[in-house]
């Protein structure tokens, strides 16, 4: 890479009074550093060399009034180009320019330009013109500012265009975010309310399932006392009642006994028998004496002799 130190010697030495010619240096790249050290260099020339870009930092030569870069392989200038405002006169004849920079509208001290034979886009070559002599490249920038500064204005509007629709944007995702914050907190208070709700079910619950075994052995209680005083009672009636078919069974059989003994002794040949003689005189008095009331006479209607 060949600099103006290389082959153009010291730029010093090349300096003559306010104009420095580094044409046909074979240069690959500008010196930068070497042109800001010599502010006093406000004319220069940087035609028929090898540039195919500059440096950002070129952009800082604000000194430049006259800057020639005709004849070289420029594709594009730098995007802060617009800050060399005191270029008055600018040669880009001959590169590969396609479009400029918007910042080329704030080269308001610009008076004299010539973009003749670069690939232009057909609005700008337009606007352009042919630049054949010095009025028409006069011309040339006077028109050309004016179509960058419209270019600056509608990319201006479209950049604010693009921030509201940005802003717009941010607003609506900042309100889908707070919504879905909304609904969140929504779906955790519900789920909050649904775990209390189901834990004070579970409480109670499970106090009521403490105070059945408590209820349920009274009752039993209650119920077994009341199946053994039942069954006691239906115990007791039932041999009271076995108590009572005993005792009349005896008498029945004892009467049997009696009666028995006393038709042997009625009407049998044993009725001369001390013990039926006996016998016979206890019937004879008890029939006497039975007689005498007025109930049991129809009962005792029947002949003594049988």
């Amino acid at each position: 890479m060949t600099k103006a130190g290389n082959k153009g010697g010291n730029l010093r030495e090349k300096l003559d009074g306010n104009e420095l010619d580094l044409s046909l240096s074979d240069l690959n790249e500008v010196p930068v550093k070497e042109l800001a050290a010599l502010p006093k260099a406000t004319i220069l020339d940087l035609s028929c060399n090898k540039l195919t870009t500059l440096p950002s930092d070129f952009c800082s030569l604000v000194h430049l009034v006259k800057l020639d870069l005709s004849k070289n392989k420029l594709q594009q200038l730098p995007a802060d180009f617009g800050r060399l405002v005191n270029l008055q006169h600018l040669d880009l004849l001959k590169n590969r320019l396609v479009t400029l920079p918007v910042s080329f509208a704030q080269l308001k001290s610009l008076k004299w330009l010539d973009l003749k034979d670069n690939p232009l886009d057909p609005v700008l070559a337009k606007v352009a013109g042919d630049c054949l002599d010095e009025k028409q490249c006069k011309q040339c920038a006077n028109k050309v500012l004016q179509h960058m500064k419209v270019v600056q204005a509608d990319q201006e509007r479209e950049r604010q265009r693009r921030q509201e629709v940005e802003r717009e944007a941010e607003k609506k995702r900042e309100a889908k975010q707070r919504a879905k914050e909304e609904k969140e907190r929504e779906v955790r208070k519900r789920e909050k309310a649904e775990e209390k709700e189901r834990r004070r079910k579970e409480y109670d619950a499970l106090k009521a399932s403490k105070r059945e075994p408590e209820k349920k052995p009274k009752k039993e209680t209650n119920q077994a006392s009341k199946s053994k005083s039942g069954s006691r009672s239906r115990k007791q009636q039932s041999r009271k009642h076995t108590r009572s078919w005993v005792v009349l069974k005896l008498l029945l059989l004892l009467l049997l006994c009696v009666a028995g003994g006393l038709v042997v002794c009625r009407v049998t040949e044993l009725q001369q028998q001390p013990l039926c003689t006996s016998v016979n005189t206890i019937y004879d008095n008890a029939i006497r004496g039975l007689r005498s009331h007025h109930i049991l006479q129809w009962v005792l209607q029947t002949d003594p002799q049988q």
